[in-house]
């Protein structure tokens, strides 16, 4: 068998998002927020879009959305490249998430929790080797929890995960050896196999399934990906040893050139450190 690779968008939101992934999602959640516990009992998958409500407000366009049974939102996002200001994007969609809740007149008693879990394929806290990281607002000093603490961030860092398969001991390791080794997999392993929402997982991961033009999409997207990291990768070696002597703007702006049709301004400013002015400059051309 060949698997998708869940780390693509569309195999994501294919996976968790779509109408048959309710059990697959509830498992997926219980074990990433909840410690495997069954705490999630029921769950309703929603429009992940966050469409401004204010004129002139961003756009916010998620992987997955989910109502709890209690009214809780759950939002997720998997995120393969380090893109500038990753995190503040996290805090934004959580934050508008929570702040739409309300009509016109409603009273702030309706707001319901918000649950951001954050997959990401890099390593976004260096300084902390748990592969799950929570998030609540806290008093400084004394470090106790906001009384209406509402707001709950979860990260997931993939690469911090190293358990080989014969070394899977709970839920949550299973489900995060699924998202890091499903591509690379001929088979479903026998120990991962025993959880009916995995076995479905893998079922509906299973590239059999798909059309002609959905693995060729697929396999667009990923290549895209792997073109991406090669690139960010290979600009910031170069605008390193470049950046080590003076008088190398031309050699900075020629790495941005080639960096036009696969980044945007900031993340092409930031690997090679020119402005965000001269990214946007060569792009349109003066």
């Amino acid at each position: 068998m060949i698997f998708i690779n869940p780390k693509t968008d569309y195999a994501f939101k294919k996976i968790f998002g779509s109408s048959e992934s309710k059990d697959i999602l509830i498992s997926f959640l219980n074990a990433l927020i909840y410690t495997g516990n069954s705490t999630i009992k029921d769950l309703e998958i929603i429009n992940p879009n966050l469409p401004p409500k204010v004129e002139g407000l961003k756009d916010s366009y998620l992987d997955v959305k989910a109502k709890l049974s209690d009214g809780t939102l759950v939002i997720i996002e998997m995120q393969v490249l380090n893109v500038q200001s990753f995190g503040k994007r996290v805090f934004y969609n959580a934050a508008k998430t929570y702040g739409f809740q309300l009509q016109a007149a409603q009273g702030y008693r309706l707001l319901k929790s918000v649950i951001a879990l954050t997959i990401t394929d890099f390593e976004m806290f260096p300084e902390n080797e748990d592969f799950i990281s929570r998030f609540v607002l806290k008093e400084v000093d004394k470090n106790f929890t906001y009384p209406e603490n509402d707001l709950d961030l979860v990260f997931v860092e993939l690469p911090k995960f190293t358990k080989e398969l014969e070394e899977l001991e709970t839920l949550a390791d299973k489900w995060i050896y699924f998202m890091k080794n499903a591509r690379s997999l001929t088979s479903v392993p026998e120990t991962m196999d025993s959880v009916p929402e995995i076995h479905q997982a893998f079922d509906i991961a299973n590239q059999v399934k798909l059309s002609r033009e959905e693995v060729e999409d697929l396999d667009r997207r990923e290549q895209f990906i792997y073109d991406q990291q090669g690139a960010i990768l290979k600009a910031v070696q170069e605008g390193r040893e470049e950046g080590r002597e003076e008088g190398k703007r031309e050699e900075k702006l020629a790495i941005a050139q080639q960096l036009l049709s696969q980044l945007d301004n900031a993340t092409i400013a930031q690997v090679t450190g020119l402005s965000v002015e001269d990214v946007q400059n060569l792009r349109s051309g003066d």
